[in-house]
């Protein structure tokens, strides 16, 4: 994954270098455009070739509804149009909107990426050369800012890389392999499990998962640590299933291909960690990503089988395409009895019924804590990474009792399937706050964006970030 482009603040603008300006709906338009041909509208965009450069505008919509995910999403609009024209030089004027830097920055590395990895046929890349320019006085604060962004922007499309690797190169070993290059990049602390190492410890539902594959499970975990004794730990888990067949559950044919988005969870772990790693916030942040590959192998669990997890709990298999599930509670047993931190965020792309409540930009949303609940709904709008809450009620556990262990994989009836996974993965949380995240719908998309291409999206990056310093921020107001 090579960078697209470098990005620096000015005070002055290049005068041959292409331009960028963000125009509002209803505000003064420098070139005199037809209403059809370009009105500021959101989304909008026109190029204009003046006598000494070109000039692309791109619409943000009404001024009185700006905010970081608008700017975030016009400055990937303009750098794959400056991409598309094969513009070497770009200056975009921020003067105007120096508080969305950050966001600026950020879309633009996230619209420059392009996995064109196995192409044969690939176009040559060239660097493109961005300028942000606003007030001399300005320049120091928004060096900063740039720097948050690309840093958001590079651990997304870490994530979006990763995940859009084919299931035969990226295996839970290979995933393993990405997170201690990313440990020794950025020195943090590591540790992996092998099977060897899973099977000591008593990971079972990892490997009953991953019985079926010649791929073996991994669990991985990264530690981001402060010297403050006192600062709050939050922990992060990631569901990573490199490929899911669904098991002796076989799913059909028809977009199993996608199926290799099903590790999307923790590749999010990989890029929130690489965020935090360069960002530095002032709590612990601990990564860990529960690794297999679901396949029909003659070590393949099987339904009516029982998985006993890292804590003992036991699992009834009613499906064994409800897998990842299962290798959560056993790194969320792990988090609950070794790390017992002050609040633990699992992602995952764990069900269909999900994607068929809140479709494909929303995340299921399910915390028990009203507070908790909102700053994540807040970082979500600003981020541009919505999640919506969704019941999490005792009403779902009788959906997972289970007459020959202590639970059962799979609720008994088809209704609520989202809101009964996560009270499947509370069994294995129970005391510790917890906000579990589903994914399914916005982990990737097959249909391209404005601002960005198709495949992973890249989701929690930005807003578990963005909720990180909030939550810590929190946290250390309410002991003082």
């Amino acid at each position: 994954m090579s960078e697209r482009i470098q990005i620096k603040p000015s005070d002055s603008a290049p005068a041959t270098a292409d331009l960028v300006l963000f125009s509002a709906k209803g505000e003064f338009i420098p070139r005199p455009f037809l209403p059809e041909e370009f009105d500021g509208e959101i989304d909008s965009s026109v190029l204009f070739h003046s006598t000494d450069r070109r000039e692309i505008y791109i619409g943000i919509g009404s001024k009185e509804n700006l905010h970081e995910h608008t700017f975030r999403k016009a400055a990937g609009q303009a750098i794959r149009k400056a991409m598309e024209i094969g513009t070497k030089e770009l200056v975009i004027d921020v003067s105007a909107f120096e508080q969305y830097t950050a966001a600026i920055a950020d879309g633009l590395i996230v619209g420059s990426y392009e996995f064109d990895e196995y192409q044969s046929s690939k176009r040559e890349k060239s660097t493109i050369k961005v300028s942000l320019v606003g007030p001399k006085k300005f320049i120091k604060m928004t060096r900063a800012q740039i720097a948050r962004g690309i840093a958001l922007g590079r651990a997304t499309n870490l994530v979006r890389h990763l995940g859009n690797l084919p299931g035969n190169v990226m295996t839970p070993d290979s995933l393993s392999v990405e997170a201690r290059n990313l440990a020794q990049e950025y020195e943090l602390k590591c540790r992996i499990w092998t099977k060897g190492g899973l099977e000591r410890d008593g990971f079972g539902g990892l490997l009953a998962v991953g019985g079926g594959s010649v791929n073996e499970p991994r669990l991985i975990r990264l530690d981001y640590t402060v010297e403050d004794k006192n600062a709050p730990t939050l922990v992060v888990v990631g569901k990573a299933i490199t490929f899911d067949s669904g098991g002796i559950c076989l799913k059909n044919a028809e977009s199993m291909d996608e199926m290799k988005f099903d590790k999307m969870g923790g590749c999010s772990v990989l890029g929130i960690m690489q965020a935090v790693a360069e960002l530095k916030p002032s709590c612990n942040v601990i990564g860990i990503l529960a690794s297999a590959e679901n396949m029909t192998g003659s070590g393949a669990y099987r339904p009516g089988d029982i998985v006993r997890t890292f804590d003992g709990q036991t699992v009834e298999v009613a499906n064994t395409d409800a897998e990842g599930r299962i290798v959560l509670a056993d790194a969320l047993g792990y988090v609950r009895e070794r790390v017992k931190p002050d609040l633990v965020i699992d992602l995952a792309t764990l069900t269909g019924a999900c994607v068929v409540a809140l479709g494909e930009e929303r995340a299921g949303l399910f915390c028990k804590d009203p507070e908790l609940s909102q700053m994540l709904q807040d970082c979500g709008k600003a981020t541009g990474q919505p999640v919506w809450p969704l019941p999490f009620c005792e009403e779902f556990d009788e959906q997972i009792e289970s007459k020959v262990a202590d639970v059962r994989n799979l609720g008994k009836t088809r209704w609520g399937g989202a809101s009964t996974a996560a009270s499947f993965l509370a069994r294995w949380t129970k005391d510790i706050p917890h906000i579990h995240l589903d994914i399914a719908g916005p982990a990737m998309t097959a249909i391209p964006k404005k601002y960005r291409g198709s495949g992973a999206t890249g989701f929690g990056v930005s807003l578990i970030y963005s909720f990180t310093e909030k939550w810590e921020q929190s946290i250390r107001k309410s002991k003082s």
